[in-house]
């Protein structure tokens, strides 16, 4: 690691001054503050949302929050200089946080499908098996694994040797920096595809066949308001979990000889800063329950002012 830092000392981000980008970035990540921060406070101050299913979304939300917040403002900054330096400490850190986060969130993914197949399939069961001390269990252990991965990628990443310092990207990310290294790749590249792999397929499969179970249950209610009811609860999930899967398995999990970076970068803004922004309305808009208590929370703060 001494060597790298003797060598190269800092980074920089792409390109001069870029005033839309700077505009965008900001707006997309204020709406994403703003959005997961009243969900997350929503879910604090209604007890009637105190429940295995709106405690892990609010770690969901509290992890977009982190994740977007560990990008967006340091590429919205650097959008509005000529030079985009980024120290060679400050990469690495933003990288392995990065890295904490998103892998964090594919598998609170995993322990929200696995809540509504409890509570769908197994409603009996569902108080234990979803006790509190079980959901923390879950979000530890999605802290854990995330942490894992994210060492296991900045630690082989940071001990390469890196000829040039133009990152062509807006955050330091795997693809660009394997290419200003004038080492050889070829392990980094497969660690990463199939460390990746293993996430993505392992917790998409958990994923597939909780809902494969939680359908059939649906299908076997008699009332159709019933079946609405039940599965109403599971489509925001649905829809979250095939916008962060597709976007993350375009990136990560293929081969870097089918990566294009033009593409890259749209997909990047769109799991760094877009999907944080609608997961608090995708989880708001089509449930009744937090609807209600954004009323509620709303009304509240109306009446104290």
């Amino acid at each position: 690691m001494a060597t790298q830092e003797s060598s190269i000392k800092e980074f920089i981000l792409g390109p001069g001054l870029q005033v839309i980008p700077f505009v965008m970035f900001l707006v997309i990540y204020i709406i994403a503050v703003l959005g997961n921060t009243i969900l997350v406070l929503t879910i604090r101050a209604n007890s009637s949302l105190h429940t295995p299913m709106y405690f892990l979304l609010m770690n969901l939300s509290l992890l977009d929050l982190c994740y977007s917040s560990v990008i967006a403002p340091r590429a919205a900054v650097s959008f509005l200089t000529v030079v985009k330096v980024i120290s060679y400490r400050g990469c690495a850190t933003q990288f392995f946080f990065f890295g904490l986060f998103v892998n964090t969130e594919t598998f609170i993914l995993t322990a929200m499908a696995y809540d509504r197949y409890t509570a769908i399939c197994n409603p009996l069961l569902y108080p234990t098996t979803m006790s509190m001390p079980v959901c923390i269990q879950l979000v530890v252990g999605s802290y854990l694994c995330g942490s894992v991965n994210a060492m296991v990628q900045t630690g082989l990443t940071f001990t390469l040797r890196f000829c040039g310092s133009e990152i062509d990207h807006f955050f330091c990310d795997v693809p660009p920096l394997l290419t200003l290294s004038c080492t050889d790749t070829y392990i980094n590249q497969m660690v990463m595809f199939a460390l990746s792999g293993i996430i993505i397929v392992s917790t998409a499969l958990i994923i597939l066949v909780s809902y494969v179970y939680i359908i059939s249950a649906v299908l076997q209610t008699r009332s159709a308001a019933g079946r609405y009811k039940t599965f109403s609860t599971c489509t925001s999930h649905i829809v979250a979990v095939s916008l962060f899967y597709g976007t993350v398995s375009f990136m990560y999990a293929q081969p870097s000889s089918l990566s294009f970076p033009d593409q890259s970068k749209v997909v990047s803004v769109f799991y760094t800063l877009v999907i944080p922004m609608l997961n608090p309305f995708i989880y708001s808009l089509r449930n009744k329950d937090v609807k209600e208590a954004l009323r509620r929370t709303i009304g509240c703060i109306m009446v104290l002012k």
